[in-house]
């Protein structure tokens, strides 16, 4: 009989990259794509915070300004409102990030005890090294992201690529020592260049810093699979092994404990982390 011969994933590419870690959403907002993200009351975004820091959740995401298509900006202020005692009360026990385009926001969450700026506008850079944060670099062409825009790239995996190393490059020239690009699958992206960037996520880590990505229930999966955002559970898990095997560093995500035992087996199976 001929020899099966299995190609490992994780083998080659980047053997050194650590576990993949699971950063939890925690949405302070009545607006968000899916429902079940939705806090508005900041009693229960905290104990939902908790739970997944339970289910061991390696930093909760917290944001006030839905970004999905066609969504309403807000001032600062409104979100600040929003979020602040989430933030505080969250990062009394585990790891904080604020997921904001605003300055504003970012510094006084920070004060506040959150330990990572999640941006979206990818413009925050300096911010987060003066600070001495994390930081998440994101692609998108624009945010909150406009109803129906279509942006036209040359070729998205070259012209994504390009605007992350930028990012990269820019934070760390601003001294950021903690920094993760996100290629911002969902964001002015159609449904064949979200699924062009997750082939390509082998690139993409291979751009000299870490990664972080966010597919969690989002449209594109609902495109691919005809289900609504209520039943995206399993094609997002499905995303996991492509982003384990590049050697996604962090993974956002809505499920944590769902997230959380899909990697354990993979790294069970294939022996990463």
């Amino acid at each position: 009989m001929k020899e099966l011969m299995i190609d490992r994933p994780g083998a080659v590419l980047r053997p050194d990259v650590g576990p993949l870690k699971v950063m939890g959403v925690l949405n302070v907002t009545p607006d968000s794509f899916w429902p079940g993200s939705r806090y508005a009351a900041a009693e229960r975004a905290i104990e939902s915070g908790m739970e997944m820091f339970g289910d061991g959740a390696w930093a909760i995401d917290v944001g006030g300004e839905s970004t999905r298509p066609g969504a309403a900006p807000m001032s600062p202020d409104e979100e600040w409102e929003r979020i602040s005692p989430v933030v505080s009360g969250l990062a009394k026990h585990g790891r904080v990030s604020v997921d904001t385009r605003h300055p504003e926001v970012a510094e006084i969450a920070v004060h506040h005890g959150a330990s990572i700026i999640n941006d979206v506008s990818g413009s925050l850079h300096q911010l987060a090294a003066r600070l001495g944060t994390g930081y998440v670099g994101m692609h998108s062409t624009a945010v909150p992201v406009l109803a129906g825009a279509q942006p036209q790239y040359g070729d998205v995996v070259t012209d994504v690529s390009t605007h992350l190393q930028d990012i990269a490059m820019a934070a760390r020239a601003a001294g950021s020592s903690e920094l993760w690009i996100d290629p911002g699958i969902g964001f002015g992206k159609g449904v064949e260049d979200n699924l062009r960037l997750l082939r390509a996520l082998p690139e993409l880590c291979a751009l000299g810093s870490s990664v972080l990505l966010g597919v969690s229930r989002k449209s594109f999966l609902g495109a691919v699979t005809g289900r609504t955002v209520e039943d995206r559970l399993p094609a997002s898990l499905a995303v996991l092994a492509p982003a384990w095997s590049a050697g996604v560093d962090v993974i956002r995500v809505h499920d944590v404990p769902q997230t959380r035992d899909t990697i354990a087996m993979l790294e069970t199976i294939w022996g990463r982390g």
